[in-house]
C-alpha cells in the first residue's frame, strides 16, 4: 500500500510540472512587443524595453538563465556578414512627441525621427520644433546617413537645417546614437556650420515600466555652442537645457496619449541675451500629447 501511495504522488507531481509549462510559455509571451517596431540590428529599442518586464516577472528555477553564449549567438558582431543580417528593406517612423501646451494661445511641439533601408546601412531623418499664433517659432530638419558600427550603435552623418528662430542655418552633422547600459537611447551630434559655427547636441531618455502599458518617459537635451549668434539668440557654451518627465498609456504598442512637465532653462550668453530681449531665461509647462510609431 505504501507503494501504491509513493507511486500516486510521484505521478501526481510529474503532471503538476506538465501543467506549468503552457501556462509560464504564455505569460512569457505576453510582454513581447512588435518586430517591426525593433527594426533591426540598430534601428529603434522599443522591443527591449518592453520585453524586460515580461522577462524580469516569469522567470521559473526550472528555466536556466540566459548565458553569454546564448547573447552571442542572439545578436552576432557586425563586422562580419552573418545570416541574420538579410538586404530587405524596411522602414519605421515614430513620433516621440506632438504635444501641446500653455493656457488661451496654446502652441504645438513636435519631435520626430524615422528610417528606411537595411540592417547595417540606412538613410535617417529627425525633426523637432514648435509652433504657435499661426506661425513658426522654432524648427529644425536633419538628413543623415546611418551605419550599424556595434551590436546597439550606429554612426550619423549628413546635414542639419534651422528654420528658425532668426535667420536660417544649415550645419554638416555627424554623430553616434544608440542603446546605452541600462536602456538609455542616446544621441550625441556634433555640427559644424558657415562662419566657423559649431554645436553640439546630446540626448538621453528611456522609459521606467509601471505597468505592461502604463510607461514613465525621463528625458535630458542639452545643447552647446562654440561662439555666439545674436540674430539668434544664442551664446557661446552651454546654451540651454530640457528636462522633461512624460506619462503614456499605450493602447496599442503604437499608439499612446501622455501627459507630462518639462522644465526649460537657458544658460551662460544665451541666459544673458534673452535678460537683455526681456526674455525670461527659464519655464516650466505641463504638456498633454500623442505618441505614435508606424
Amino acid at each position: 500500500m505504501q507503494d501504491r501511495f509513493s507511486a500516486l504522488m510521484a505521478a501526481s507531481a510529474i503532471l503538476l510540472a506538465f501543467a506549468a509549462c503552457p501556462a509560464h510559455a504564455q505569460h512569457a509571451g505576453h510582454g513581447t512587443s512588435s518586430a517591426q517596431e525593433h527594426g533591426g540590428q540598430a534601428g529603434g529599442h522599443e522591443q527591449h524595453r518592453h520585453d524586460r518586464a515580461g522577462d524580469a516577472g516569469s522567470r521559473q528555477p526550472f528555466i536556466p538563465p540566459v548565458t553569454d553564449e546564448d547573447r552571442a549567438a542572439a545578436f552576432p558582431e557586425l563586422k562580419q556578414r552573418h545570416a541574420v543580417h538579410d538586404n530587405a528593406v524596411h522602414s519605421f517612423v515614430l513620433v516621440d512627441q506632438l504635444e501641446w501646451f500653455g493656457v488661451g494661445d496654446a502652441e504645438v511641439g513636435w519631435n520626430g525621427q524615422g528610417w528606411i533601408g537595411r540592417d547595417i546601412d540606412r538613410f535617417r531623418f529627425r525633426t523637432e520644433g514648435r509652433a504657435g499664433d499661426g506661425s513658426l517659432a522654432s524648427g529644425e530638419m536633419n538628413a543623415l546617413y546611418g551605419r550599424a558600427v556595434a551590436r546597439w550603435w550606429e554612426l550619423v552623418a549628413g546635414v542639419r537645417h534651422d528654420f528658425r528662430p532668426g535667420p536660417s542655418r544649415t550645419w554638416a552633422a555627424i554623430g553616434i546614437q544608440g542603446l546605452a547600459p541600462y536602456w538609455f537611447d542616446v544621441q550625441a551630434t556634433a555640427y559644424v556650420g558657415g562662419a566657423g559655427r559649431t554645436a553640439l547636441r546630446v540626448e538621453a531618455e528611456t522609459d521606467l515600466l509601471l505597468t505592461n502599458r502604463l510607461i514613465l518617459q525621463p528625458r535630458l537635451e542639452f545643447d552647446l555652442y562654440g561662439r555666439d549668434d545674436p540674430e539668434r539668440g544664442i551664446g557661446a557654451g552651454l546654451s540651454s537645457g530640457e528636462a522633461g518627465l512624460r506619462l503614456r498609456y499605450e493602447i496599442r504598442r503604437e499608439l499612446a496619449p501622455y501627459v507630462g512637465i518639462v522644465w526649460k532653462r537657458a544658460f551662460a550668453g544665451t541666459a544673458e541675451l534673452a535678460r537683455a530681449a526681456g526674455e525670461p531665461t527659464g519655464n516650466m509647462r505641463v504638456v498633454a500629447g500623442l505618441r505614435a510609431w508606424f
